[in-house]
């Protein structure tokens, strides 16, 4: 995506050269090629990002792990950095285990409905309540795009500079693990849009923020036209919602509930072992500054 909000820097902690930093690097600079590719949230766009940001997050308790960097965060004096890193840390696992959470519950909705249309006559209160449940599922996903949206806007307006000078591991360490925060901010805002809006048509955006107001305020296309690039999740909203313009017939809506039951489980699991990474990553912070 072009002009985003926060940029990957340059990190030198404990030293360019040194193989902890030299993987952080590198995952970072996979997301960012990743980010700038996923202008579409599909669920393989959304499993790359889950699994390049787990290997992020795999460097990052090796760099937790390293006495410079448990040494830097356990002084006191630098409490305000500390506890925004642990405020952050905070809402991006609150909102990685409601997503897992809501994914488990879209996906029981999903079997719900294909049963009922296995047994031909057709259980039209599955199909109410699988609608009922996406519904509220996009306003929550809305909610969370905001906070997201918030904890985006924080990280860009506070600068750890004064610390450049006196500090320089500390101020590089804030350094790594805010991009590593505007790095899952990304992967997570790209998970909602998923689950938030079905993509009718990619276009050009500003800032990956201006991507929820165009789309959340896209007026109506032709049925043809939405069938060119949609989401999964679009896919079988089309099927079942406007069939009769479509001629979307038993058999392809089955085929599209298929894809999405399965594609909805592999992000739900990518959802839990990301969720569990998030502890440990919590965890290890609050063990440093608790030093």
């Amino acid at each position: 995506m072009a002009n985003k909000l926060y940029h990957i820097r340059s990190i030198s902690l404990p030293c360019r050269s040194h193989p902890t930093t030299l993987r952080i690097d590198e995952e970072l600079n996979k997301l960012k090629t990743w980010e700038e590719a996923s202008s579409t949230p599909t669920a393989e766009t959304i499993c790359n990002g889950l699994s390049r940001l787990q290997e992020l997050y795999k460097c990052l308790d090796d760099l937790h792990n390293l006495p410079v960097t448990q040494q830097a965060l356990s002084h006191h004096q630098h409490e305000k950095w500390t506890n925004e890193l642990l405020d952050k840390s905070l809402v991006l696992l609150d909102i990685c285990g409601v997503t897992r959470d809501v994914l488990s519950q879209m996906r029981e909705h999903v079997i719900d409905v294909q049963s009922a249309m296995r047994r031909r006559k057709g259980d039209l209160s599955s199909i109410a309540k699988y609608t009922s449940f996406r519904k509220k599922m996009k306003e929550d996903a809305k909610k969370m795009i905001e906070s997201l949206k918030q904890m985006d806007n924080k990280i860009e307006a506070s600068s750890p500079s004064l610390l450049l000078e006196s500090d320089h591991h500390m101020s590089s360490l804030i350094r790594v693990l805010r991009e590593v925060n505007t790095m899952s901010i990304s992967v997570f805002h790209t998970l909602l849009l998923f689950l938030c809006v079905p993509i009718s048509k990619p276009m050009p955006i500003t800032t990956r923020w201006s991507l929820v107001s165009k789309l959340l305020h896209k007026g109506t296309v032709g049925c043809k036209e939405q069938q060119e690039n949609v989401n999964e999740l679009g896919s079988v909203d089309m099927a079942l919602h406007i069939r009769r313009q479509c001629g979307s017939n038993e058999e392809d809506k089955m085929q599209r509930l298929g894809a999405l039951e399965g594609s909805i489980e592999v992000i739900e699991n990518g959802s839990e072992c990301m969720f569990r990474r998030l502890m440990k990553s919590r965890a290890s912070l609050l063990n440093m500054v608790s030093l």
